[in-house]
């Protein structure tokens, strides 16, 4: 590991010493959007489930996107898109991971 990709950290222990901790300061781009689908994807999924117990939780916000589009190569044939459908908790699934993402 490189000396600039370390961080160091102080940290009073349990008896009141204090400890040097060190961690990798780079995180994956890739841990942190996979976290972020998973927690979208539970979140819409409780937000789905305890939505008539609690229908704030359903409240939906408009899709956004890139509604899908077609490339005909003779060929091959591709189609593109992306939509993002939102609820409450969703967003709400997104801030956990975010936090998780934050915290290892």
């Amino acid at each position: 590991m490189k000396y600039d990709e370390l961080s160091l950290d102080f940290e009073l222990a349990s008896k009141g010493a204090w400890t040097l901790k060190a961690y990798s300061a780079k995180k994956s781009l890739w841990l942190l959007l996979v976290l972020l689908v998973i927690g979208g994807l539970i979140g819409s999924l409780l937000g789905s489930a305890f939505g008539e117990h609690l229908p704030i939780l359903r409240q939906g916000f408009p899709t956004i996107g890139l509604a899908p589009t077609a490339l005909d190569l003779v060929v091959i044939k591709l189609t593109f898109g992306l939509q993002l459908s939102l609820n409450v908790a969703g967003i709400v699934g997104f801030l956990v991971a975010l936090f998780v993402y934050f915290r290892l």
